[in-house]
């Protein structure tokens, strides 16, 4: 597969380490000790859940030609989960997640092997001024990304195939993380990741933050990300601004993105984005345009992707979904080659 940026690490198929035969026996004994602790202090409202999701996706248009495969995680990434908060008192809470993805076309672990690959943290809340997180969590900017992107970086259309704040990945190890409960409509997040490279604190940084204002029907948010390079020489920044409004049968939303670095990476996404939900039925679209402004490599390249999911009860739903690639220097679909595809699949939560 080709890649126009740097590889994603959000819920893309990371191929697994060589030695992955003891985490099946880990995550039974991790399901084993959460169960056993919700039994015996359920006044800490421990709970466990997961989504299974599997669809059958087509790709034509690479040169390789025509390839039919079964793939997990198409419309959300396959998962096994779990949660829990306690009480502490004067308006405190801590609250624990972990997470683990799964692959279910072969029952491996995704995100390269990770046992909680895909959440991973423990934190405070306190009542009126927000929540302190400490673990792998999911970047503020890509947040910012998920709350206009109705299909949220999946399906056949994901955006983190153009977008470079979804491609530097969804998620960030190490963090420090803050979000603040809404005052008149305004919610701040700030999120500090250490590189944890010896006598280099900038080394391998990553620092992020988004701020929000949601008002009825209309959003707007801003996120940043800067992510430095393993000696602190060059850094990566990448800033998107999106709005969105629910004109009741439609929620229209608009985003632009500013990418520099690391090296000559210089381009400019812009993604339009429709939702329509009619009872059970929900329809998705969208746009996204890449302007890779590069010296070394221009290219334009633009996608146009819609999805359709059918909620047969509220933990079941099928889906179908088609994305189109239109590139001036290669093509590239979601997760192979290919400028076309199409997703017929399934989804299950618990």
């Amino acid at each position: 597969m080709h890649s126009l940026n740097q590889p994603s690490t959000s819920d893309y198929h990371d191929a697994p380490p060589a030695k992955q035969h003891r985490l099946p026996t880990l995550l039974t004994a991790a399901v084993a000790m959460v169960a056993s602790h919700g039994a015996a202090h359920a006044q800490s409202n421990v709970q466990i859940y997961g989504l299974i999701d599997s669809a059958i996706v087509l790709e034509s248009g690479g040169p390789k030609g025509r390839i039919t495969k079964l793939e997990s995680g198409v419309s959300n990434g396959s998962r096994l989960g779990f949660k829990g908060e306690e009480d502490l008192g004067g308006g405190t809470s801590a609250f624990f997640l972990l997470e683990s993805g799964m692959l279910v076309d072969t029952g491996g672990m995704d995100q390269g092997g990770l046992l909680f690959g895909r959440q991973g943290y423990v934190g405070l809340r306190q009542k009126d001024i927000g929540a302190l997180y400490m673990g792998r969590v999911y970047v503020p900017i890509y947040q910012t990304l998920t709350t206009i992107d109705p299909m949220a970086n999946q399906y056949a259309g994901a955006a983190g195939q153009l977008m470079s704040g979804a491609k530097a990945g969804a998620r960030q190890n190490n963090t420090v993380m803050f979000i603040s409960e809404e005052m008149q409509g305004w919610t701040t997040q700030l999120a500090y990741g250490a590189g944890e490279v010896a006598g280099n604190a900038a080394a391998s940084r990553q620092l992020g933050g988004s701020l929000t204002y949601s008002r009825g029907d209309f959003t707007a948010r801003i996120g940043y990300n800067q992510t430095n390079n393993a000696t602190a020489t060059d850094s990566a920044h990448n800033t998107l601004m999106i709005a969105k409004y629910n004109f009741g049968p439609v929620i229209a939303g608009l985003g632009y993105a500013i990418n520099h670095g690391i090296g000559s990476i210089d381009s400019r996404d812009s993604i339009a984005a429709l939702t329509i939900p009619l009872g059970k039925h929900t329809l998705m679209a969208t746009y996204i345009d890449k302007n890779d402004r590069a010296t070394s490599h221009k290219y334009r390249a633009h996608q146009y992707a819609g999805a359709y999911s059918y909620a047969l009860s509220k933990r079941t739903a099928l889906y179908a979904s088609f994305a189109y690639l239109s590139n001036t220097n290669f093509t590239t679909t979601r997760f192979g080659s290919g400028n076309r595809e199409y997703d017929l699949g399934m989804r299950f939560s618990f």
